[in-house]
C-alpha cells in the first residue's frame, strides 16, 4: 500500500519546504534589510492575497517593471505563488516596448518601482482602464495608484488552496526590447522546476549557499540563481546596481559561495585596481554565461578567483552546455557539455544530422524547453526541428560543433542577434526605427567587437537620393529613439548593401568587412 500519491514539486511547494524546515534562516539580504524565509513565504502570500483581491483569476498574467530590490524578488515569487504567471520586464527597454509588451501578454495588473510609475503612467492611455485600475507602485507618486506596502500589510497571510498544475504558465519572459512584435518566452512550472533542480545540481549549489545577484533581476540568467538558491534553501543577496567595488564588499562582507554573472563583470573584476585587497575566499561556484567569453579571461578567472568556475552556454528558450573547472582548461576554447537529460546535435541546412567534427545549426531537447513563444505560432514552428523520431526539438540559431568527447564549441550564430554586455539585442528592432529617417533609404545592423561590451550594434545605411545626413547626426537621432541597451556604437554610409541573387542583404558579408573595426 501506498503511504502517499506522489506529485511533481513546484516552486509554491519548495518555498512552503523552506518555510517550515529552516524559518530563521535568512532567504533574502538587500542592503540592510534581512528577511528571514518565514517572513519572506508570509510577504509573497500577502502579495498573492492582494492580487486576489483585486479580482485576478488563476492563470492571469502580471507585469513587473522594477529595478533589483527585496520587494522585486517577494514580487516575482508572490505572483507565482499565487498562481498567476510573471512577467518581468527588461528596464532598459523603451516605454513603446513596454506597451507593446503589457499588450502582448494581455496582463492584468501592473507592479512598478517608483523610478518606473511615471514611464507606465506615459502610456496609461494606451492600456485600458481594467489593467489602470490595478497599477501597483512602490512608494507611488500617482494618486491613481495602490501603494504596494499598503496593500501588501493589510493583506492576510492566510495561504489559500491552490491547485497549480505542472503545464500552468510560470513566468513570460520577453526576449527583446522589440518595437515590432515582442517575442515572449513561456516558462511553465514542470519547465522551472527542472530549471531550478538541474541548475542546483549542475552549478554545484547547497543548502550554505549565499547567492549575489546583481544582473537585473528580470534576466533569464538572474532566474536561474534565484531557483537554484530557492530549491537548495539557500541565501539570496541582492546588489540593486552592479559596481565593480560594491560586488567585491559584497563577496567579502556577505561570504557569497556563488553568484553568476556575464564576461564583462568578471572582465571589469579582474582589472580593478584593488581586487588583490579583498577577501573572496567564501566563493564556492560561480558561472559566466551571455556571450561568449574570451580565452585568455577563462585563464585568468581560474588563476585569481578561488572557488570552481563553470561557463555555460544556454538559452531562455531552453537548452545548457556546462563547462566545469574540471574540464576549463584541457577543453577552454569549447562551452562544455551538455547537462545530463539533455539531448543535443548539429544539423545542415537541409535539416540532416551532422558527424562529430562538421558544424551546423544546434539543436536539441530537454526537460526545461520553453513551452513556446507567448501567441506567436510562427516563431514556434521557425524555433522547432523534427528529429528523425518524430520529438520536436529546438533550433537555437547558433552554429556549432562537436568534438570526439562530446564537448561543444561554437562557431557562429546562424541567427543574427548580437550579444552586448550578456543581453540579446535583436538588429531588427534598431533597423525599424533607423529607417523612419527620411534621408535613410535601407539600413543593415551587425555587430561589431566593443572592448567594454564584448559586441555593440553598428548601423550600415544607405542614403535616399539626396540625402544629407551625415554618420555622427543620425547616428545621434538614431540613439535618441532606441532604448538604452540598442543603442548603436556607429553608422556608415555607403553606397549599397551586399545582397544574394534573391535580394537578400548578406549580413555575413558586412560583419566580414567590418570585422576589424573595434569600439
Amino acid at each position: 500500500m501506498a503511504w502517499f500519491s506522489p506529485r511533481a514539486l513546484l516552486i509554491p511547494d519548495i518555498m512552503a519546504i523552506n518555510e517550515a524546515s529552516c524559518p530563521s534562516k535568512d532567504a533574502v539580504v538587500d542592503g540592510d534589510k534581512v528577511v528571514s524565509w518565514a517572513d519572506f513565504g508570509a510577504g509573497t502570500v500577502r502579495l498573492a492575497n492582494v492580487l486576489h483581491e483585486l479580482g485576478l483569476v488563476h492563470g492571469d498574467r502580471v507585469v513587473v517593471l522594477m529595478s533589483n530590490s527585496y520587494e522585486m524578488i517577494e514580487t516575482m515569487f508572490g505572483v507565482i505563488r499565487g498562481g498567476y504567471c510573471a512577467v518581468p520586464l527588461n528596464c532598459a527597454i523603451t516605454d513603446d516596448a513596454v506597451a507593446g509588451m503589457i499588450a502582448n501578454s494581455d496582463a492584468k495588473a501592473v507592479i512598478a518601482s517608483g523610478e518606473h510609475i511615471g514611464r507606465i503612467e506615459a502610456i496609461r492611455d494606451r492600456l485600458g482602464e481594467e489593467i489602470g485600475s490595478r497599477f501597483i507602485g512602490v512608494m507611488p507618486v500617482e494618486k491613481a495608484w495602490h501603494d504596494y506596502h499598503e496593500l501588501r500589510c493589510a493583506a492576510s497571510t492566510e495561504r489559500r488552496d491552490i491547485k497549480i498544475d505542472p503545464g500552468d504558465e510560470c513566468n513570460i519572459i520577453y526576449s527583446s526590447g522589440t518595437t515590432g512584435l515582442p517575442k515572449g518566452i513561456v516558462h511553465d512550472h514542470a519547465c522551472r522546476e527542472a530549471w531550478g533542480s538541474d541548475m542546483a545540481v549542475a552549478l554545484r549549489y547547497h543548502s550554505g549557499a549565499r547567492t549575489l545577484c546583481n544582473l537585473g533581476l528580470f534576466s533569464n540568467i538572474s532566474w536561474v540563481a534565484m531557483l537554484a538558491t530557492i530549491f537548495c534553501g539557500g541565501t539570496l543577496v541582492v546588489q540593486r546596481r552592479f559596481d565593480v567595488a560594491g560586488c567585491l564588499e559584497l563577496i567579502q562582507r556577505e561570504r557569497i559561495t556563488h553568484t553568476v554573472m556575464v564576461p564583462l563583470q568578471f572582465q571589469k573584476i579582474l582589472e580593478h585596481e584593488q581586487f588583490d585587497n579583498y577577501d573572496l575566499s567564501s566563493l564556492d561556484a560561480y558561472m559566466c554565461c551571455g556571450s561568449p567569453l574570451a580565452v585568455a579571461i577563462k585563464q585568468d578567472i581560474v588563476a585569481r578567483i578561488p572557488g570552481a568556475f563553470i561557463e555555460l552556454y544556454g538559452l531562455t528558450e531552453g537548452l545548457v552546455t556546462i563547462l566545469g573547472p574540471e574540464e576549463m582548461l584541457d577543453k577552454v576554447e569549447s562551452v562544455g557539455r551538455a547537462c545530463p537529460g539533455q539531448f543535443l546535435a548539429v544539423v545542415d541546412d537541409e535539416d540532416n544530422q551532422l558527424p562529430i567534427g562538421e558544424a551546423g545549426e544546434i539543436v536539441g531537447s530537454s526537460r526545461f524547453v520553453m513551452a513556446g513563444y507567448h501567441a506567436n505560432p510562427e516563431a514556434d514552428r521557425e524555433s522547432t526541428w523534427v528529429h528523425p523520431n518524430g520529438e520536436k526539438w529546438l533550433r537555437t540559431g547558433d552554429i556549432g560543433k562537436f568534438d570526439s568527447d562530446g564537448f561543444l564549441y561554437l562557431v557562429d550564430r546562424k541567427k543574427d542577434m548580437i550579444l552586448s554586455g550578456g543581453q540579446n539585442i535583436y538588429p531588427a528592432d534598431i533597423e525599424a526605427t533607423i529607417v523612419e529617417h527620411r534621408s535613410v533609404h535601407e539600413v543593415a545592423v551587425v555587430g561589431v567587437a566593443s572592448k567594454k561590451w564584448g559586441e555593440t550594434p553598428l548601423a550600415v545605411v544607405v542614403l535616399v537620393d539626396g540625402g544629407k545626413i551625415d554618420a555622427e547626426d543620425l547616428t545621434a537621432w538614431a540613439n535618441s529613439r532606441l532604448g538604452k541597451q540598442q543603442r548603436i556604437a556607429a553608422t556608415v554610409i555607403v553606397d549599397q548593401l551586399p545582397r544574394n541573387p534573391n535580394g537578400k542583404v548578406l549580413k555575413r558579408e558586412l560583419r566580414k568587412h567590418f570585422i576589424d573595426l573595434e569600439f
